[in-house]
């Protein structure tokens, strides 16, 4: 049943898609073509890749079922806006960010219910009474994402010369929208949970899959011949997922609010994280190390 709380998510969302489809043409979508080695293999790392070492770490490391169910959550999730903006900061590829990004944002509709149902199936015994209705998932992301990301490419094609006169204000405009949907759901499971910092004991998994889908993009993007500023751009899309998505999902359409708690966590370091590690590896790179 939908809440005050789930409106504020659902139009945050709405709006930080709708950014998305603004830095967007139609045409761009020809880069699936133009360019197939760098998309197919970013969408493979995003799609087998890093739900693989999610899972692993969830099965792995010791942590409850929601917490388990959270950080696959997170992993079938695409990149974002916060992708496409350090990958503008550090001077990546930005078509390919955002093409991964539009591309992998249409493939969700059936990857995440396939990636929630096959992975609750082999988790803890809790975390199997979550049965995802795949048909409301679609219709969900449908609506919040998918239309949104259409509009903003129509707008981008009807009025190209206004909305370049705002897309640089957009790079800093939905970052900041999503800080304030990470803070302001911080204080909704702090209400709802009690002690949120109960759960932080969850930070050394959630920085493991950070840390390491970004560091295996890299790698995994090397042994597929990429060049440099394309490894570090596919494995930004990996390190860097759409933390408001899973927040959303995992409390309008799981409806379970435990769920969302790694997603809150994750989103209140990894845009930062990310930033650090793309920093490093470019320094490793003129020291020679990767090349």
């Amino acid at each position: 049943m939908a809440s005050n709380d789930s409106y504020i998510m659902t139009g945050a969302l709405a709006l930080i898609m709708l950014g998305i489809g603004l830095n967007l043409k139609f045409s761009n979508f020809k880069n699936v073509f133009q360019q197939p080695k760098a998309v197919f293999t970013g969408l493979a790392g995003q799609l087998v890749l890093l739900p693989v070492i999610a899972f692993l770490i969830a099965l792995l490391y010791p942590m409850p079922a929601y917490a388990q169910l959270g950080i696959l959550l997170i992993a079938a999730c695409p990149g974002g806006t916060s992708s496409n903006l350090v990958t503008y900061m550090t001077k990546g590829r930005v078509e390919l960010s955002v093409t991964l990004t539009a591309v992998n944002s249409f493939i969700i509709l059936f990857t995440i219910p396939a990636i929630m149902k096959i992975g609750s199936s082999y988790l803890a015994d809790e975390a199997k009474t979550v049965e995802p209705d795949t048909a409301y998932i679609v219709t969900e992301i449908g609506l919040t994402v998918i239309l949104p990301v259409l509009a903003g490419m129509t707008l981008n094609s009807w009025k190209p010369n206004r909305i370049d006169s705002i897309r640089k204000s957009l790079r800093y405009i939905l970052p900041g929208i999503l800080f304030a949907v990470f803070a302001y759901v911080l204080i909704v499971e702090n209400r709802n949970d009690g002690d949120f910092i109960s759960h932080l004991h969850l930070l050394p998994p959630l920085l493991l899959l950070n840390i390491s889908t970004l560091f295996i993009g890299y790698y995994f993007s090397k042994t597929a011949g990429i060049q440099h500023t394309g490894r570090f751009t596919i494995a930004i899309e990996m390190g860097l997922q759409n933390s408001a998505l899973a927040i959303f999902l995992a409390r309008n359409v799981l409806e379970q609010n435990q769920v969302a708690i790694p997603a809150v966590i994750y989103g209140g370091f990894s845009f930062f994280t990310t930033l650090g590690m793309v920093w490093l590896m470019n320094r490793l790179k003129k020291a020679g190390w990767g090349a």
